[in-house]
């Protein structure tokens, strides 16, 4: 028996991925199987935790089978992640697989199982790890009364992206505003060392910190070996407020790399370190309102 479906892939974001490039990062997109249709995300540059937070709708899934076996045991999508190049064919970087959460058309669109919650799904390279993937899956059947009966997309619409459609409200995570800083990094003695990092993931790229005055870096030298300066001064604009999402298991990593500059604008990748969690990092001011309640207690 003939089952028509709409699948809603809801691609969120990745992190930790597989670094492609010499530069340490990539430029990924994720490409979405499904039975025989296939969709891709954009291709998001420089980074190894893309914010692709983009919803990709296959219309028209014809699947063969009872209803009951559709529900309780769907086919399998497969999710594949690449590295964009500009010159030849996209570089493979891993794989990971997921079942959609199905919902008949006699059934209501409502919690507890409606709508579906972001999970992370571990992405492969071989045998490898390679990343994780944050993403939500459903398969809607689609009834005698056609599209016009499935649960409404509900926004926010982003004009400036175009066709692109975002994560609808409801799965997307809540945000918060967070101020990042980092505020001192060491490197050992080496020729004109440059550090760049980033909260990669939040909707903004990384930002390049050379940082300290010609003074401050010999001081730094002469005294230690190294050079130690304030990666985020107070009037930088990385100082910026970022939004994160409330759930700190949610939060992107800090991604930290130093290179070494090179005649011509070049640079060379010294090496790179993952903050995979900044949870025992985050700081909360009191809340006033409550000091003030418990002293007139």
């Amino acid at each position: 028996e003939k089952q028509v479906f709409q699948l809603r892939a809801h691609m969120y974001q990745a992190r930790s991925l597989f670094a492609a490039d010499s530069s340490g990062l990539s430029d990924p997109f994720a490409r979405v199987f499904f039975i025989s249709q296939s969709q891709c995300t954009e291709v998001l540059n420089e980074t190894l935790c893309p914010t692709w937070d983009q919803l990709l709708v296959f219309d028209n899934v014809e699947l063969y089978g009872e209803a009951h076996e559709m529900r309780d045991d769907p086919p399998i999508i497969v999710i594949e992640i690449y590295d964009q190049d500009t010159m030849g064919k996209a570089d493979f970087m891993g794989r990971t697989f997921a079942k959609p959460l199905v919902k008949m058309s006699d059934e209501q669109y409502c919690p507890p199982r409606f709508p579906p919650q972001l999970e992370y799904y571990q992405i492969y390279r071989g045998n490898a790890t390679a990343g994780d993937l944050l993403a939500a899956f459903e398969l809607l059947q689609i009834g005698p009364g056609g599209k016009s009966d499935l649960p409404p997309i509900d926004g926010p619409m982003d004009v400036d992206r175009g066709p692109i459609l975002p994560v609808p409200l409801g799965i997307r995570p809540v945000l918060s505003r967070y101020r990042v800083e980092v505020t001192s990094v060491a490197v050992g003695r080496r020729a004109s060392p440059r550090v760049l990092e980033g909260q990669e993931g939040a909707g903004r790229q990384g930002s390049v910190h050379g940082g300290q005055t010609g003074n401050q870096a010999a001081a730094s030298l002469k005294k230690t070996g190294n050079w130690i300066i304030p990666c985020f001064p107070d009037n930088h604009p990385s100082c910026a407020s970022q939004d994160l999402p409330e759930n700190e298991l949610l939060h992107p990593p800090l991604n930290i790399r130093v290179v070494d500059c090179r005649a011509f604008g070049r640079y060379t990748l010294v090496g790179s370190h993952t903050v995979s969690s900044l949870r025992k990092f985050i700081y909360r001011p009191p809340d006033k309102k409550a000091q003030h309640w418990n002293m007139a207690g």
